[in-house]
């Protein structure tokens, strides 16, 4: 599935046709908010990201996009307007993976999208990852306790992901929020702890593995 977040209809209209037409998912957002209730649903392969949008720019939304766990290995590509060297240059430091440049030919935009895919595509990020009797698959979002699989939210299991992904080392509730819930959650650090006595609630014994560091944060015990 790819994203393209586009205010001008026909453009994004367009864009969907195009990718559709050569063999791709896709679905089309006018706006960041929108962008962001469907990525709470399903994270896409990448994301096309205009620079020029009502409400919060491109580059705003790349950086939200850059410092979520749950977003941050999307890959993207931003349009910007011809000429706009300033905004390719930011975007790039920002963690976009191309950009191409309105108005575009859509053989050669589609030419960029492939060419994108196949680059992050070389690289194995992990498909399991597990401590004690809890494994996860992240493909498929699903959790096991002894084979038996376990229900849990996003947000859950999310931080268990987090937390397996650094066994042993300590997580403050800091970062925790910051990279499950996105640097500008105004929620209170009450959140984690909520959030972290849900999940061990469903990992039934297997949940003891969480360990409590007092006053700093959370950790899986190595």
């Amino acid at each position: 599935m790819i994203y393209c977040v586009e205010d001008e209809r026909n453009i994004r209209e367009l864009i969907v046709y195009t990718l559709e037409s050569t063999g791709f998912e896709a679905k089309g957002f006018e706006d960041g908010t929108q962008l962001f209730r469907e990525l709470d649903k399903k994270v896409p392969q990448l994301i096309l990201l205009d620079v020029m949008l009502p409400g919060e720019d491109g580059i705003q939304i790349l950086k939200k996009l850059k410092t979520s766990l749950v977003t941050k290995h999307i890959p993207v590509i931003m349009v910007t307007a011809k000429g706009a060297e300033y905004d390719k240059v930011i975007g790039l430091d920002e963690g976009a993976d191309d950009y191409i440049t309105k108005p575009f030919g859509m053989m050669e935009f589609v030419s960029r999208v492939k060419a994108v895919l196949r680059r992050v595509g070389s690289e194995e990020p992990k498909t399991e990852l597990g401590a004690g009797d809890i494994s996860i698959n992240i493909e498929k979002h699903n959790v096991y306790v002894k084979n038996e699989q376990v229900v849990l939210t996003l947000k859950e299991f999310e931080l268990l992901k987090f937390l397996l992904e650094n066994v042993g080392i300590v997580l403050t509730r800091d970062r925790l929020l910051e990279h499950i819930w996105g640097y500008d959650f105004d929620g209170e650090t009450r959140t984690v702890d909520v959030h972290i006595r849900t999940l061990r609630q469903k990992l039934g014994e297997a949940g003891n593995i969480i360990e409590t560091v007092r006053g700093v944060g959370y950790r899986i015990q190595g």
